[in-house]
């Protein structure tokens, strides 16, 4: 053998074979075959025609290789589709191109993925067994039309388009999508671009599917923790204005809807009333009322569960509010058992409501309920306490009036009095209740008990004191007819501690009887005394006596009635302001007027407090002698 001959041994066969006889429109077949695998071809003269099979399969292999690698390398949807049209233009030099994806829901294809397209195209959805698209769907099958004019089922959305190749995506027995490429040649397309994409739709299917199953499963996940704030949000609004607001924002990150609004039950008038509502992002105010066995929402209240309609427009049940409404979701707001209202979300598109959709409202239903019943309950006590805060504000007013207006006014003895609330209303009181010229009763009194109920007691005590003071009785004698009073009107667990006193001014002496009251304080140069006084209290054992006894004064002399909310104010470490405390007050402005002496009592009491706040009323009552 010679070394020329040698060498042409060496060469492979496929150089030497002649090349194969071409058909009418396969002269381009194999340079678009070609593209994109630099040096995996190269045409020759001599390999015979069954040689064809030779050259496409080293480029089948390498083509599902790079399939392979691009479809195992990622779970993005998008990138995925991005990367398959890319594949697929390696074997053909496409220029019109989609992937097109069933919506089992409707049984409709539309567009995914696209090139070359127009924007209505893309818009456009094609049921299954209409078109060509349709057809492969619904066969199953490779469609492959040369000549679209003559395609009795095809749909021109391109008028340039003259052949086109549809080829199904299969998974475990299912439709789920099309490739669809379009060509404006005839004849464009060859078995061999049938044959690459038969063998590729299977896997490329599949990895749509992962793909998709990926990103359901991803939304899941970020709805699941969407949803989780959005209900930790939800019991922290407690303005029902702002909570409705705000749910309407939140529910968007999950369901893009056109259209929300809630409805609440009207219990009086058994209708649904607009609480808020969104159209198109702006705000709207409704002013219609919602019988509640019409429309789609009396389904959903009388059935007690959410109602889909994926096309209101071929439902009978439903009730036209929003013209634009194509699908409509709406769910019963219960809470108890019980319905308080609708939650109502709606789409110009058909069909735009999924099952994911209908999960999310359905667990954010009971949740958005609990928060809007609480926010209505928070309404209702903010109401509440206002109108009792007007109420109390009143009756505060009322209470300061039944006190005295005016201090007695006597030649050889001052007055003065110092009054200060635990709360709004307290149940001590006082009084002055003139006799004649020369005589005024000193009246101080503690009602068991605090606020409201003890101001209520306090005003009938003191009703029935003013109402027998024309009588002129002595301090006994109106003790023990306040007791009999109280008596008659006896209400459980309240009664009231009095210490009643007579000033006489022509003789300068104080007659006092005490019916369990805090023992007052005598003053006399400076030495400070407690008057030994001592009585059953008001209201609380019948036919009681009391006891009387007179004091004698002379100028310079002081008494001091306070209540016990000035012996026992605490300060922050519990300590008691105590009688001792109050005596050295006492004393040190003993020569000061009465009212600078009550004065300095409730200074002191203030500061040893240092901004406790007052758990009992504080009450100072000073009788200085002049």
């Amino acid at each position: 053998m010679t070394k020329e001959h040698g060498k042409e041994q060496d060469r492979p066969a496929a150089v030497k074979a002649p090349p194969p006889e071409r058909s009418e429109g396969a002269d381009v077949a194999p340079q678009r075959l070609d593209q994109g695998f630099e040096g995996d071809y190269r045409p020759t003269s001599q390999a015979p025609a069954p040689q064809v099979q030779v050259r496409v399969e080293p480029l089948q292999t390498e083509f599902l290789v790079r399939l392979a690698d691009a479809l195992n390398t990622t779970l993005d949807l998008q990138t995925l589709l991005q990367r398959t049209a890319d594949l697929v233009r390696a074997v053909i030099d496409y220029r019109i191109f989609a992937i097109m994806l069933l919506n089992d829901r409707t049984n409709e294809l539309r567009m995914r993925f696209q090139i070359g397209h127009t924007p209505e195209a893309e818009r456009l959805r094609i049921r299954v067994g209409k078109g060509i698209v349709g057809q492969a769907a619904q066969t199953r099958q490779v469609v492959l039309v040369n000549d679209v004019s003559k395609a009795e089922n095809y749909i021109n959305v391109h008028p340039h388009v003259l052949s086109e190749l549809a080829v199904p995506l299969i998974v475990k027995n299912r439709v789920i999508g099309v490739i669809d490429i379009q060509s404006e040649q005839l004849n464009y397309f060859q078995p061999e671009h049938l044959h690459l994409l038969r063998l590729t739709a299977s896997r490329i299917g599949q990895a749509i599917e992962n793909a998709r199953l990926y990103t359901r499963v991803s939304r899941q996940a970020q709805t699941l923790q969407v949803m989780n704030e959005i209900s930790r949000e939800f019991t922290s609004i407690l303005d029902l204005e702002s909570l409705l607001e705000r749910i309407g924002t939140l529910l968007r990150r999950i369901i893009d809807y056109q259209m929300f609004s809630v409805w609440i039950l009207n219990e009086r008038e058994q209708v649904l009333e607009n609480r808020f509502a969104l159209r198109f992002g702006e705000r709207f105010y409704p002013s219609e009322k919602l019988p509640l066995d019409r429309g789609l929402v009396g389904v959903a209240i009388a059935e007690r569960r959410l109602i889909h309609v994926p096309d209101v427009r071929k439902d009978q049940r439903y009730r036209m509010f929003n013209p634009e409404t194509r699908s409509e979701m709406t769910m019963p707001l219960i809470y108890k058992g019980k319905v308080i209202g609708i939650l109502d979300i709606e789409h110009t598109r058909a069909h735009f409501f999924n099952e994911d959709h209908e999960r999310a409202l359905a667990t954010l239903a009971a949740q958005i309920a609990i928060s809007i019943e609480n926010a209505r309950l928070y309404q209702r006590v903010a109401q509440q306490e206002q109108r009792l805060e007007s109420d109390l504000a009143m009756a505060r007013e009322v209470q300061l009036r039944l006190l005295p207006q005016f201090k007695p006014k006597h030649a050889r003895a001052e007055f003065a009095a110092r009054f200060l609330p635990a709360r709004t209303l307290g149940g001590d009181l006082y009084d002055f209740v003139p006799y004649d010229a020369n005589r005024t009763a000193i009246v101080l009194g503690d009602v068991s008990g605090k606020a409201a109920p003890a101001a209520l007691y306090a005003a009938l005590v003191s009703g029935i004191m003013r109402s027998e003071a024309s009588a002129h009785l002595s301090p006994s004698e109106m003790l023990k007819t306040l007791n009999d009073a109280l008596q008659e009107r006896r209400v459980d667990s309240q009664y009231v501690t009095m210490l009643y006193s007579v000033w006489n001014d022509d003789n300068q002496t104080l007659q006092i009887s005490n019916a369990g009251s805090v023992q007052p304080l005598f003053c006399r140069e400076g030495q400070v005394e407690t008057v030994k006084a001592e009585g059953f209290p008001l209201g609380m054992f019948p036919d009681v006596k009391y006891e009387e006894f007179t004091l004698s004064t002379q100028p310079g002399d002081s008494l001091i009635f306070f209540s016990d909310g000035i012996a026992d104010a605490q300060n922050a470490e519990g300590d008691m302001f105590g009688e001792e405390r109050l005596i050295a007050v006492v004393q040190k402005y003993q020569h000061k007027p009465a009212s600078k002496i009550a004065e300095a009592i409730f200074n002191e009491v203030g500061k040893f407090q240092k901004g406790v706040e007052r758990f009992d009323d504080e009450t100072v009552v000073v009788l200085r002698v002049l």
